[in-house]
């Protein structure tokens, strides 16, 4: 499987211990730490076929996936480990994904979260933005339009490139 490549700066701060593995390595002359690290995605939806669409194409594209129809399930994942993106539906029984944003907010600081709804509206969109949410994304979507949005995501926490 292809890893994510990323380059930073010896000064940028190191990532805490239990997020994915890491290789470091030291580029004499260049005055930059490279780091191969594969990052963690967690998709949750209640509709299984949503989960089982975007886990290849985002695999594909270097990323370790984990997929959730149970947002219970997901906040008990949530509290064992911490991903670098959640991917998460805004509809679900139980908990709906405004609540997971909080959670994940609360929690796992450095996390970006995409909503994703068949239900876009701008008050919705604009709610899961002030709340902190990285993108809001409206169903019917191609993966790699998800794709696309993941990698800004990914850009965001300092990754140079996905290859």
């Amino acid at each position: 499987m292809d890893r994510l490549r990323i380059v930073r700066n010896e000064r940028a701060s190191r990532r805490s211990p239990g997020r994915g593995g890491e290789k470091m390595s030291y580029e004499e002359g260049a005055g930059r730490e490279h780091v191969e690290e594969e990052l963690s995605v967690m998709i949750l939806d209640d509709e299984p076929i949503v989960g089982k669409r975007l886990k290849p194409a985002l695999e594909k594209s270097g990323f370790t996936v984990e997929v959730y129809e149970d947002p219970a399930l997901a906040v008990k994942r949530l509290g064992e480990r911490e991903f670098d993106i959640v991917v998460t539906d805004l509809r679900m029984e139980g908990l709906d994904g405004i609540q997971i944003l909080e959670h994940v907010m609360e929690h796992c600081e450095r996390t970006r979260v995409i909503l994703i709804t068949g239900y876009a509206t701008v008050e919705v969109a604009r709610e899961a933005l002030v709340k902190g949410a990285f993108d809001f994304i409206s169903k019917p979507f191609k993966p790699k339009d998800l794709q696309a949005v993941v990698n800004k995501a990914a850009l965001s926490l300092g990754h140079r490139a996905i290859l």
